[in-house]
């Protein structure tokens, strides 16, 4: 696998991806009609401009990961990262992608990042497995959202914030 910063001419695959995972129930908090290249251009700005992202090939030079966060915008949370997103496609999930480039982010933050000390997420109360995987890379639950999620069935579920702080 070959990881990389994000570039603006990521567009088109990232778009692709998204697409692609969002089609998965509870791959993504938008649902497939709404990821659209609007969407896409607007993260990625974001995250070019004041933040970090990561994309993930595999072999054949297919898009199989993309993680990406940026700063609010305002001095005051000038050192948090907010907004994280990673999304893996459905084909590639179980196989170390999330994790490698999850991992990379971090990395590049420890090493590279020192203006930033804080990183925010937010994941389903359902999605355990994500939950559990953010928990391993050094995430704590801050609290939860009650009846912040209304999902595709009507039902409605917690949000679950979470953060990492620098020691």
């Amino acid at each position: 696998m070959k990881l990389r910063k994000t570039i603006i001419e990521d567009l088109p695959a990232i778009l692709d991806l998204y697409k692609r995972v969002s089609a998965v129930p509870g791959g993504l908090a938008r649902l497939k009609k709404e990821i659209n290249s609007d969407y896409v251009t607007s993260f990625i700005t974001k995250t070019i401009s004041n933040g970090l992202g990561y994309v993930a090939f595999n072999e054949g030079d297919r898009l199989v990961g993309e993680i990406h966060a940026y700063t609010p915008g305002l001095y005051c949370f000038s050192h948090v990262l907010s907004d994280l997103t990673i999304a893996v496609d459905p084909d590639s999930q179980g196989a170390g992608v999330g994790r490698q480039i999850f991992e990379k982010f971090m990395n590049s933050i420890l090493n590279d990042r020192k203006d930033i000390s804080r990183i925010e997420l937010v994941a389903r109360e359902s999605n355990k497995i994500a939950i559990k995987f953010y928990e391993s890379l050094g995430f704590i639950i801050e609290g939860r959202f009650s009846s912040r999620i209304r999902n595709v069935d009507g039902s409605f579920e917690a949000d679950i914030p979470m953060a990492w702080i620098r020691a």
